[in-house]
């Protein structure tokens, strides 16, 4: 799964996942989905190879340094989960064969015994303990947003060769979500021995900074053309994919990636525009999927930062922007008005909440509560990437505008590449430099905790808002360990975070893609594409 995708649960646990449904195919039933196929003519053609096209390409080559969805897409192939799982559904053996908690604040994990890495080295517990400390431990490098998910976790020890037995201070369940969701092995003695490491970080620009344990191998890599190849990987522990080839390209033009589809140059591309939707579909060779994400879209107010300190100035905010326009003005309706940090069919989606409308008088006098007036209004400035989110440019200078609106803020807009803002993102809430920015993060472990525990507490990695009694609040659920009175509390916590408005609540994301006619694929609301479940 990508990212926080996955959930995992023991024998003896179920999670408590609302309204989340969909299945995935296990990489055991990856060998035989592609190969011969029609296209929209009825003519034959051949599908061994599969070229997919994102807006955002890896800008790393360290599978413990990121956090973005879109690398996860292209690195699980190689880099693979710990388990199968889909969120809301029992996952399924994969890496680990079982687990079982002991009841004392820990989990042991059997592994298999026939995982081997691309460059040759045996998968063994330890590999797992060592990824799991640079993702966890700030003075084991990369320092990785990954922390971000991996909250309750508090390390590992592997008890022998195929034995782990991990360590969390939360409630088994909070465990799973995290465990299952980001343990992807990196191998020990290749990272110590033969890895391109620069600084503790995997770092390179040919396939040799690869070994991953996945069905695919890198054979190519060119990280100046945005370009990686993929082969199937012929001592893979499961079985072995007939595709030959699989290709990831970036590109980071919208209408870049729509004529590559037309032009039959790609498979399969992200975040087609509304706006080029009829196009798409009026080739006969290609066609649209879309579904309803986890994705959350919304415009972070880093509150240690004037005037964002103020929850009367950030409260304004939500009334001054005006959602439903943006969805019907931006996105041509392809979006749902969000009224809190966790999207619906979440673990802890709280359904009595309802979204901010736009209330230019009360955001007025809100703003004035806080201390500004015509004469002396507050200055802010909106920084919003442009290719990483639908029409993400574009909403930003809506909601600039629509802020601007009011007589006491002057607000500005800046549109600039996606890292800009992943950076700001990662800065802290007192970073003055950009402390108002437009950003997603996909909720997609199932569990509240994961679109909350990032932004809102000391130790979430990507925190935007310190707030001592949310943070409090949010602690309490993660060590509560009955799944309805824990499923409760995170609504509460939900109901909390729209009155204190750390962020302007935007609208939750609808993933279109574009594929080719001859390809049947069902996207998944976490977002991630995987090449086994294209047929």
């Amino acid at each position: 799964m990508q990212g926080a995708d996955n959930a995992s649960a023991d024998r003896r646990t179920v999670l408590k996942l609302t309204g989340v449904a969909g299945a995935t195919a296990t990489l055991g039933s990856l060998a035989g989905c592609l190969g011969e196929g029609e296209d929209g003519n009825g003519d034959e053609i051949d599908l061994d190879s599969l070229t997919i096209t994102q807006g955002e390409f890896p800008d790393v080559e360290d599978p413990n340094d990121h956090i973005t969805g879109p690398y996860f897409n292209v690195y699980d192939h190689v880099y693979e989960p710990l388990f199968e799982v889909t969120p809301g559904e029992e996952p399924s053996p994969g890496v680990v064969t079982e687990w079982d908690h002991t009841g004392d604040g820990s989990v042991e994990l059997e592994i298999r015994d026939d995982v081997v890495f691309h460059q040759g080295q045996q998968l063994v517990a330890e590999d797992i303990a060592f990824t799991l400390d640079r993702q966890i431990d700030p003075d084991v490098p990369p320092v990785s947003d990954q922390v971000a998910g991996l909250g309750s976790l508090e390390g590992a020890e592997a008890i022998d060769e195929t034995t782990l037995e991990l360590s969390y201070s939360g409630a088994p369940q909070l465990a799973e979500f995290e465990f299952g969701n980001y343990l992807r092995a990196v191998s020990q003695e290749w990272f110590e021995s033969d890895a391109p490491v620069s600084d503790g970080v995997i770092s390179g620009d040919d396939a040799d900074a690869f070994n991953g344990t996945g069905p695919f191998q890198v054979v190519d890599y060119d990280p100046a053309q945005n370009r990686i190849v993929m082969e199937p990987f012929e001592d893979y522990w499961g079985e072995v994919p007939e595709l030959e080839e699989v290709t990831f390209e970036g590109e980071t033009s919208d209408s870049g990636r729509v004529s590559s589809l037309l032009a039959d140059e790609t498979n399969l591309i992200d975040n087609v525009l509304p706006d080029d939707v009829g196009e798409v579909e009026s080739d006969p060779d290609s066609a649209i999927e879309q579904v309803t994400s986890f994705r959350n879209i919304f415009l972070a107010m880093k509150n240690e930062v004037e005037p964002f300190d103020s929850q009367e100035f950030r409260q304004a905010m939500n009334y001054a922007v005006d959602n439903e326009d943006i969805i019907d003005g931006v996105l041509s309706g392809f979006g749902h008005p969000m009224s809190q940090p966790t999207p619906p069919g979440v673990n802890g989606y709280n359904p009595d909440l309802e979204p901010y409308e736009q209330d230019l008088d009360e955001a007025e006098r809100l703003v004035e509560d806080a201390g500004y007036t015509e004469d002396d209004p507050a200055e802010i400035t909106l920084t919003a990437p442009e290719g990483r989110y639908l029409n993400d440019a574009d909403i930003g200078r809506r909601a600039a505008d629509q802020i601007d609106q009011l007589p006491n803020v002057d607000c500005e807009v800046d549109i600039v590449p996606f890292d800009v803002v992943s950076d700001a993102n990662s800065a802290g809430p007192d970073d003055e430099e950009i402390p108002f920015f437009l950003i997603g993060w996909g909720v997609i472990t199932g569990d509240a905790d994961y679109g909350m525990f990032g932004f809102f507490h000391d130790d979430g990695g990507v925190q935007s808002f310190r707030d001592d009694e949310l943070q409090s609040e949010l602690e309490a659920t993660q060590v509560e360990e009955d799944p309805d009175t824990r499923e409760a509390m995170l609504q509460e916590v939900n109901e909390m975070a729209r009155e204190k408005a750390p962020w302007v609540f935007l609208h939750q994301q609808e993933s279109i893609y574009g594929i080719d006619e001859a390809l049947e694929w069902e996207p998944r609301e976490d977002e991630s594409v995987f090449v086994w479940e294209i047929s």
